[in-house]
């Protein structure tokens, strides 16, 4: 139960605003009008009952007020019934403090025991409980009305556990589509040619599935105004599935940058579509531009592809593409940190424009 509990409470902490935590748990409303006794109650307990520090005891007091021990101290007694730790304990109460105003037997006992079971062996999905122990986000409903017939759905096409657990830790929402809507996507997916067997299909559900059919089509309408055929568009979904979630405004400036600036075709693009994902002003642009310079000096081959530029990580990409080159182009780096333009440099603009590969 170790990792579970790591892995729940940091889930917890990705709930910015805290409305699936409170749907999931559905705890009672905090008093906004505590006096300063129970405040000095709940921080009290906090430090004594939760081992919070006096400062994240304050913190959290801020969101919810104790009058009693009597139900925190169920709480705590079933979480540590249940396998979590006094180390542990700490991250989650910090995380999640309004988990100590649950009712313990109504709302917290049932998700527990569900974590704690086996419901999915009838199915022979015994397999995914461990899978399921380390994404509690899911639980804001009924598991058996739409998230175990939507697993079994994906067991019974292959798709390997260590998919389904990605599926259920990184997009909880998609595991909880009405089952008719999950199973329309998994087959669109699939009819689109993407494999079971690998992570690419999972994050093809996670887009198609929380997508509706007017927005997949504008998104499509985006693409062909650059010359994609809808057949092309789909080979580019397939490589990227995230190209389909961006904004329209994203893919219009990127691809205006790319193709009318730089004068790469769709063909490069589509052979590294990563690129349509990457942030345009902090890493296409100035790469790009110290790729142009260094091909307009000779100095790389005039064919390297868009990849080439893009994939690296920055300390990687200034190590070939920058300090490798300093001696040859002193303000290289200033180019690429956008200090100077490639005209400073002293080249004319019909040279900068003459480079139709970059």
């Amino acid at each position: 139960m170790e990792d579970y509990w790591e892995i729940f409470t940091t889930q917890l902490s990705l709930l910015q605003d805290g409305s699936l935590t409170f749907r999931f748990f559905s705890s009672s409303p905090t008093s906004r009008s505590a006096n300063p006794k129970q405040c000095s109650f709940t921080v009290s307990y906090l430090i004594n009952s939760c081992g919070l520090s006096p400062d994240s005891a304050l913190s959290a007091s801020q969101k919810l007020h104790l009058v009693t021990p009597e139900r925190p101290d169920s709480i705590l007694s079933l979480l540590r019934n249940y396998g979590i730790t006094d180390t542990q304990l700490p991250k989650l109460i910090r995380v999640f403090p309004t988990l100590l105003l649950t009712d313990p037997e109504k709302t917290l006992l049932p998700k527990l025991e569900f974590l704690n079971s086996k419901p999915f062996s009838r199915a022979d999905l015994g397999g995914v409980v461990s899978a399921i122990k380390r994404s509690p986000r899911i639980f804001l409903e009924d598991v058996n009305k739409n998230i175990v017939p939507n697993i079994t759905a994906l067991q019974e096409i292959g798709v390997p556990e260590s998919s389904i657990v990605f599926l259920i830790t990184y997009y909880p929402i998609v595991v909880q589509l009405k089952h008719d809507r999950f199973g329309e996507t998994v087959k669109k997916v699939m009819e689109m040619g993407f494999d079971p067997l690998t992570v690419v299909f999972i994050k093809a559900i996670q887009v198609f599935g929380g997508m509706s059919k007017s927005t997949w089509e504008q998104k499509m309408e985006v693409y062909r105004r650059w010359g994609w055929s809808n057949d092309e568009i789909v080979l580019l979904f397939r490589a990227f599935p995230a190209c389909m979630s961006l904004s329209e405004k994203k893919i219009m400036s990127t691809m205006d940058f790319l193709v009318n600036k730089m004068g790469w075709k769709l063909n490069e693009i589509t052979r590294f579509p990563i690129s349509l994902g990457f942030n345009l002003e902090k890493r296409i642009i100035p790469r790009c531009w110290v790729g142009k310079v260094l091909m307009l000096k000779g100095l790389v081959k005039k064919d390297l592809s868009l990849g080439a530029f893009l994939r690296y990580t920055e300390s990687k990409f200034l190590d070939r593409f920058v300090i490798k080159y300093q001696n040859h182009i002193p303000q290289l780096l200033n180019l690429y940190k956008g200090e100077v333009g490639v005209v400073e440099l002293g080249f004319a603009s019909e040279e900068i424009g003459g480079i139709k590969q970059l």
